[in-house]
């Protein structure tokens, strides 16, 4: 297979008096004015080496919100190479992060339309006008489902006390990385112990507790699966109207159609989730605006 270049960034806002702010940054080996991105490091997820190269290139922390348009061309060496973006808003400067000069010499933040002629390539130009469409995310969700727990049918205790199985361990172990760069101010959980024990390691990780809350379990015997649905979609909007960043882990039978009432009216997108996996979901102050898989 021929070579493939794997990079990812994001376009950084933050506010300001008369609106956003946008970072960009100078590469004096190319003299150019560009989005702040890098390259995926071996077995790198995307979304999390976004905020890696980010945070390397500018010096700032940043959390990720909505998937942007993906840019795909050919790069200096003469090989093919993908760019994924996305959104994120700006939390602090690091001062653990010392930029290199080389691969950086200049940062400026912007207003949109100043960005818009400063950026040297029209690539770069495309994923800010994709991002200056988006309305103003008030609040991220990494909502994920549950990691492996073995079978139903050979467990003899109640379904609810059904554990992880290694995979799921493992699993649950992996997800740290592409939620934490989330920064998340809370986690929830449905009540089943296999679902608070995919948000541990992550818990562990930031030093928060993992809340119970049954709205995001699945439905019960004889309870609507429609009805389940637009209880927990409620549920989840309802944890992001005050603009705080969550992770949340629900179940298979209930997340699609939770995932459809909060973002697809015509019910034509396919929300299932495999386990141990997820979605990134932004709202804004009318509700979800983004669902981007992991």
């Amino acid at each position: 297979m021929a070579p493939l270049i794997r990079a990812a960034g994001g376009v950084v806002w933050r506010a300001a008096a008369d609106g956003v702010r946008i970072c960009l940054v100078h590469r004096p080996r190319y003299d150019d004015w560009s989005l702040p991105k890098g390259k995926l490091e071996a077995g790198e997820h995307p979304l999390a080496a976004a905020v890696r190269e980010v945070s390397e290139e500018t010096g700032v922390r940043a959390v990720p919100q909505v998937r942007l348009s993906s840019v795909r061309y050919t790069a200096r060496e003469g090989i093919p190479k993908t760019v994924d973006y996305w959104s994120m808003r700006y939390v602090a400067d690091d001062p653990t992060v010392v930029v290199d000069a080389d691969e950086v010499n200049g940062i400026r933040w912007l207003p949109v339309d100043e960005a818009l002629a400063l950026l040297s390539y029209s690539h770069d130009i495309r994923v800010v006008r994709d991002y200056a469409a988006l309305p103003a995310v008030t609040a991220v969700c990494g909502l994920v489902r549950h990691a492996h727990a073995g079978k139903r049918s050979t467990w003899s205790g109640p379904d609810t006390a059904r554990p992880l199985d290694d995979s799921g361990r493992d699993r649950a172990a992996e997800l740290v990385a592409l939620l934490a760069p989330l920064r998340p101010a809370r986690l929830v959980s449905a009540t089943p112990l296999r679902c608070v024990q995919t948000l541990q390691p992550l818990a562990d990780r930031l030093d928060l507790p993992i809340v119970a809350d049954s709205a995001l379990d699945e439905p019960t015997a004889g309870q609507d699966p429609d009805e389940k649905s637009l209880s927990t979609a409620g549920r989840l909007a309802e944890l992001a109207t005050d603009g705080l960043d969550f992770v949340a882990c629900s179940q298979g039978k209930v997340m699609p159609g939770a995932l459809r009432r909060l973002l697809d009216a015509n019910g034509t997108g396919d929300y299932r989730t495999p386990k141990g996996g997820g979605w990134l979901v932004a709202f804004s102050a009318a509700g979800a605006v983004a669902a981007d898989r992991l």
